[in-house]
């Protein structure tokens, strides 16, 4: 663990107003430190039993009533924070609120930092650093699915699939390094078949976290999904259809979006932005050019693109050219032929292979097409399951973990010292120092997910980021 887990740190107590701000029916004030005996006495008047919600009036500093309500004592180390915690429940006026935070403040204690509470269970070793980060996940989380895969992650689900990684990371250094002292066994060490087994369960087993982490990252920062095609192939309709109500103006004049209209929705627990934008042409109306601009311009903000056209169009591969000629290369699109019905075509949808089949996990590097009618909804359904898979999310997020950047770029990090570690055994002789040295690596990002490993500036920048009183 990190140094500054090794022991209780020698800080005065903390108290924060834990509730949201404004009126409510309960407003709670939390302390936490190492002992605070003396200030539950000043406010309470006595001595309070543990874990026991117990009635009590909260007095100031001459006896007078601040408020009346409920106390509950945590004695450390079962607590949130691993320090002696005390919660005051009282009415939730902002005055009394206040009034209550300063008396504790009067008693000893100093106001709260954002996210100190957390942080202090993170030092004490109540929670490991993924878990204190999925507790602001938690609170942020904008969807059911992601709430979910927050908990998931606060439960210790992700620190474990990470454990694990870093368990096999150190026993394969170990059987690496016990035989460095024997240079005549090191080649033949590496050119063990078990290694490369081991190096392949690796591997696999971070492409799986990795995976689940990215689709966490989808459900917890969502999806900017643009919708791109020329004037009057049903863009608008598209967006009315996704939406659920009449959000852009539909006509029959071409050019009638001059704007982009953006709205929110969601699709299988992931937060979409769904932008629809100017038709794109050639045109001498200026006020249209200037929607064409930012039509431009909410492609480069995007996730993913839906191409849109004309299912009856004869030319449409030329403008489905035409449409990704518009695209940055490596932004992930879908196209979808609308108007199906018109066509006398069946929702259904193709790869770009040619063959027809449900969508698969083939459809993030390669087009994929829809059919599909907006003005009815056919085939929106299959739409919304291409745009799920984009997103890396299968089964509602069911496996999904809440994933930060800085945990992402570890698991990368990781995976990518393994692949070297594997380069190395392939070599000829085998370099057994340099395939020791990127396992090591590879283990000291992994550690860093879960704070083993972890400069004090990082732990200041996550938690910096919390609310006050968490």
């Amino acid at each position: 663990m990190s140094r500054a887990r090794d022991a209780l740190p020698a800080a005065p107590p903390i108290a924060a107003i834990a509730t949201p701000p404004g009126r409510g029916g309960i407003g709670i004030v939390r302390v936490s430190g190492l002992d605070v005996a003396a200030l539950i006495t000043g406010i309470a008047g006595r001595a309070l039993a543990p874990r026991e919600a117990t009635r009590v009036s909260f007095r100031d500093a001459r006896g007078a009533l601040i408020d009346s309500g409920i106390a509950l004592y945590f004695p450390r180390p079962h607590s949130y924070t691993g320090e002696d915690v005390v919660e005051w429940h009282g009415h939730g006026g902002p005055a009394v609120m206040r009034l209550l935070l300063a008396r504790c403040v009067e008693l000893g204690a100093r106001l709260a930092e954002p996210g100190e509470f957390t942080k202090r269970a993170f030092l004490n070793g109540k929670l490991d650093l993924v878990q204190a980060e999925s507790v602001a996940d938690v609170i942020e989380a904008a969807t059911a699915t992601a709430v979910r895969a927050a908990a998931r992650s606060l439960s210790g689900e992700f620190s474990r699939e990470v454990h694990a990684l870093r368990d096999a990371l150190i026993e394969l250094r170990a059987y690496t390094e016990a035989t460095l002292d024997f240079p005549e066994e090191d080649i033949d060490l590496l050119r063990e078949g078990d290694v490369r087994e081991r190096l392949a369960s690796i591997r696999e087993r971070l492409a799986r976290v990795l995976a689940r982490a990215n689709a966490g990252v989808a459900l917890r920062e969502g999806l900017a999904v643009v919708l791109v095609g020329a004037p009057n192939v049903g863009k608008s309709s598209l967006l009315n259809r996704l939406v659920g109500e009449e959000a852009a103006i539909v006509a029959a004049i071409p050019g009638t979006t001059r704007d982009t209209v953006e709205r929110q929705i969601e699709i299988a627990g992931i937060p979409l932005t769904v932008v629809d934008t100017a038709g794109l042409r050639d045109t001498v109306d200026v006020v249209e050019q200037l929607g064409i601009a930012r039509t431009r311009a909410a492609i480069a903000r995007a996730d993913v693109a839906l191409l849109i056209v004309d299912a009856r169009d004869a030319a449409s591969d030329d403008a489905i050219e035409a449409l990704a000629r518009e695209l940055p290369p490596t932004l992930p699109r879908v196209v979808v032929h609308n108007k199906c019905d018109l066509a006398g075509v069946a929702p259904h949808v193709r790869l770009d292979g040619g063959e027809r089949e449900g969508v698969s996990q083939s459809s993030r590097e390669a087009d994929c097409h829809v059919w599909l009618c907006a003005l009815t909804g056919d085939g929106v359904d299959a739409l919304e399951t291409v745009v799920q898979r984009i997103a890396g999310v299968g089964h509602a997020g069911e496996d999904a973990f809440f994933a930060r950047e800085r945990q992402l770029l570890a698991l990368r990090d990781a995976a990518t010292h393994v692949e070297r570690a594997d380069a190395h055994v392939g070599a000829d002789p085998p370099p057994v120092e340099l395939f020791a040295e990127e396992l090591r690596m590879a283990q000291q990002a992994i550690a860093s997910i879960t704070g083993e490993f972890t400069s004090d500036d990082l732990l200041g920048e996550i938690f910096s980021r919390f609310c006050i009183g968490k």
